[in-house]
Parts: C-alpha cells; sequence; structure tokens
C-alpha cells in the first residue's frame, strides 16, 4: 500500500515521512521505522505496530485505538491528544513522551517505561499499569479512576491503590523540588 508516496508495510523505513491526516487503519507496521515522522491527526486505529521505532513521532491527536503497539519505542514521542483506547503498549518505552490528555482508557501498560512523561490531563481510567515505570512522570489531573498498578490480590482492599497514587505523587513532588534545586544553583 501506498499513501503519500512512502510504501506502507512491515519493516518500512519511514523516517521523517509526512503521514499527517492518513488512513493507515489497520496497517501492518510491525517493526517500521518511523522516527520523526509527522503522524498527527492519522488514523492508526487497529494497526499493527509492534516493535515500530516511534522515537519523536508526532501522534498528537492521533487515533490510535485497539492499536498493537508491544515494545514500541515512543522515546519523546508527541502523543498529546492522542486516543489510545484499548490500545497494547506492554514492554513500550514512552520515556519522556508527552501524553498531555491522552485518552489511555481501558489501555494496557504493563511492563511499560514512562519515566519523566507527560500525563497531565490524561484519562488513565481502567488502564493496567503493572509493573510500569512511572518515576518522575507529570500526573496532576490525569484520571486514575479504575486504574491497576499491580496485580490485586484476593484479600487485598482498594485502598491500596490510593496508597499507592500517593506514593508516587508524592515522590513526583520530590523530584520537582530537587530538579527546582539544581536549576536555582
Amino acid at each position: 500500500m501506498k499513501i503519500n508516496g512512502y510504501e506502507i508495510k512491515p519493516g518500512a523505513d519511514l523516517r521523517g515521512a509526512n503521514l499527517q491526516d492518513a488512513n493507515l487503519e489497520g496497517a501492518d507496521l510491525q517493526d517500521a521505522n518511523l522516527r520523526d515522522a509527522n503522524l498527527e491527526d492519522a488514523n492508526l486505529r487497529n494497526a499493527n505496530l509492534v516493535g515500530a521505532n516511534l522515537q519523536g513521532a508526532d501522534l498528537e491527536y492521533a487515533n490510535l485505538q485497539g492499536a498493537n503497539l508491544r515494545g514500541a519505542d515512543l522515546v519523546g514521542a508527541n502523543l498529546r491528544c492522542a486516543d489510545l483506547v484499548g490500545a497494547d503498549l506492554q514492554g513500550a518505552n514512552l520515556e519522556g513522551a508527552n501524553l498531555q490528555g491522552a485518552n489511555l482508557g481501558d489501555t494496557d501498560l504493563q511492563g511499560a517505561d514512562l519515566r519523566c512523561a507527560d500525563l497531565r490531563g490524561a484519562n488513565l481510567e481502567d488502564a493496567y499499569l503493572e509493573d510500569a515505570n512511572l518515576l518522575g512522570a507529570y500526573l496532576e489531573d490525569a484520571n486514575l479512576n479504575g486504574t491497576i498498578l499491580e496485580k490485586k490480590e484476593e484479600t487485598q482492599d482498594d485502598t491500596s491503590l490510593s496508597q499507592k497514587v500517593k506514593e508516587l505523587e508524592e515522590e513526583n513532588k520530590k523530584l520537582k523540588e530537587a530538579l527546582k534545586a539544581l536549576l536555582d544553583t
């Protein structure tokens, strides 16, 4: 399949490609190199992006509902206001990614790297975050209702989730204070 003059297939080299507004619904882009590609407003619903390189890609307002992004590299990607409902991001690297206002409802983020990711105002309702690394992630105004941070034991009650959220917020506050102190010197 060709879109905007680019051959769309598994393993394709689409570095820096302009695929803004492209309809890639159900496309097989497994292991594709989409580093720094412009996929703003693109339709990637149910696309196979397993192991894809999306470092620095612009996916602002992109539709990634039900997309398979297992093990994808999204370091520094712009996913602001992207729709990722029901997407599979197991083991994905989202370090430093911009997910402000993104819809991650019912998304599988098990084992994902979300260090320093910007999740301000993001919807994480019913998202699965077991073993996800949230160190330094910005969670201000994020919707964490029903979010699963760890496997729930039968004897465990729901206070563990709120306690974990409080711990993460406290850790985030300490990191912000440390960063401010470093910048002020």
